[in-house]
């Protein structure tokens, strides 16, 4: 089969990894890639929101399937306008896709179905903000209503803060939206589930816990992601039993009822409390750097999951995963997620041995004349899957510190709360 990744990031790095360990790939494209996939297969520079010049690229390549990997373009409907064209997507389509595009649109859909998550409130001015953080309480998450690349949710401990972020999403701080939701705070701890579903059958496809905050202890402002471990201690075969029958199943009959029908990557962003889940968001595709490890961690074909899916013979199939945990440590120039120089080389890549058990996965990275230059936020993942957690972050860690780089940041921590 002929397959065109989409997305330049460390998670569409990872799936072109897994996917060229499948029997059934013929050719892999990744558009745009990063240095990275670009060892792997054919990166090719095109916008990937210019959906005609995806199309004719698309079609050049002869590609029969394509695997979305972020969020944005199946927002904007990238796939109703190529299944239009007889193009095979793995994602959902742009109704299905307002679970993660519009936080509005996820609480009443949580409110109609029973859902359990945090009490909400949309507020439309200065007064009702604050008369919501009165009835609330302190500490109350502002949220942007539209996609903010991970920076539209705050946790505000001040009233006067969150009523500046509140006037800020008004003033057009995010470009996607100036319409508010105001939520009470859920204590517990956070955990992330994955589903792949065809819209009706679907199969869990691992556990991962996220660290969001840029700094150690999970200090500072929230990030695209700091690092993960996979599975999740979190989530026990009770708490799993309670995610699937509470949010997972009437999550997928709800979208079919609403004649919106989720096909592609469920990912349920949790908050854990005494063995009780309540979903604070969804996203519609693997989160980044979650994927990096769960890919790592699949023993199974991935391209014939996602075939499965597309076929609609899901419930054909199962899931097998390494028995041994694993960790990815993101390495970022420094400075994200605020200002941050670009363009530092990084040296010592090479010396780095890649192999089943260690990868490193590159995210914001370029390849000018034979150079790796660090161009993005967030620019590398390493990788590890070891016999314990402790022992995965030591590898992981070391690989890092083995390169050169001027402007290289990552925390040392990932895993802090279990790795005792």
């Amino acid at each position: 089969m002929n397959v065109a990744v989409i997305g330049s990031g460390g998670r569409e790095h990872s799936i072109c990894y897994k996917l060229k360990q499948s029997k059934n790939l013929k050719k892999l494209i990744c558009i745009p890639g990063n240095a990275g996939t670009s060892r792997l297969c054919k990166n090719i520079n095109v916008d990937i929101f210019d959906f005609d010049q995806l199309y004719k690229e698309i079609k050049k390549e002869e590609i029969e399937l394509v695997i979305v990997g972020p969020e944005v373009p199946l927002v904007k409907g990238i796939k109703d306008f190529l299944e239009k064209k007889k193009i095979k997507v793995f994602g959902p389509s742009k109704k299905a896709s307002q679970l993660e595009g519009s936080k509005i649109f996820l609480k009443n859909f949580c409110s109609k179905f029973k859902i359990p998550s945090a009490k909400y409130k949309e507020v439309k001015s200065i007064e009702e903000a604050s008369q919501c953080i009165d009835d609330y309480g302190l500490p109350i998450v502002v949220k942007s209503d539209g996609l903010a690349a991970g920076k539209g949710v705050t946790i505000c401990k001040k009233k006067e803060q969150a009523l500046n972020d509140v006037k800020s999403i008004f003033e057009g701080k995010f470009e996607s939206s100036k319409k508010v939701i105001l939520e009470e705070f859920l204590k517990g701890e956070e955990a992330s589930y994955f589903v792949i579903t065809d819209g009706i059958n679907f199969l869990p496809i691992g556990t991962a816990q996220d660290h969001k905050r840029i700094f150690e202890k999970d200090e500072g402002p929230n990030t695209g992601g700091m690092g993960a471990y996979s599975p999740s201690y979190l989530i026990t075969d009770d708490v799993e039993s309670k995610v699937i029958n509470k949010i997972i199943k009437p999550t997928l009959d709800g979208m079919r009822k609403i004649n919106a029908r989720f096909s592609g990557i469920l990912y349920a962003g949790l908050m854990i409390e005494g063995s009780e889940p309540k979903l604070i968001e969804y996203n519609i595709r693997f989160g980044d750097p979650e994927c990096q490890i769960l890919m790592m961690r699949m023993k199974s074909d991935f391209l014939k999951l996602v075939s499965d899916v597309i076929e609609e013979t899901l419930n054909q199939n199962k899931i097998e995963w390494i028995a041994d945990p694993g960790i990815t440590v993101v390495a970022a120039n420094k400075g994200y997620p605020e200002k941050y120089e670009k363009d530092k080389v990084i040296k010592n890549l090479n010396d780095i041995e890649q192999n089943d058990r260690l990868q490193i996965f590159h995210a914001g990275t370029s390849n000018n004349d034979g150079k790796i230059t660090a161009t993005g936020g967030r620019v590398l993942n390493s990788t590890v899957i070891d016999k314990t957690l402790k022992t995965a972050r030591e590898k992981a860690l070391r690989a890092l510190d083995k390169l050169e780089w001027e402007n290289k940041y990552y925390r040392r921590d990932i895993g802090w709360r279990v790795i005792k």
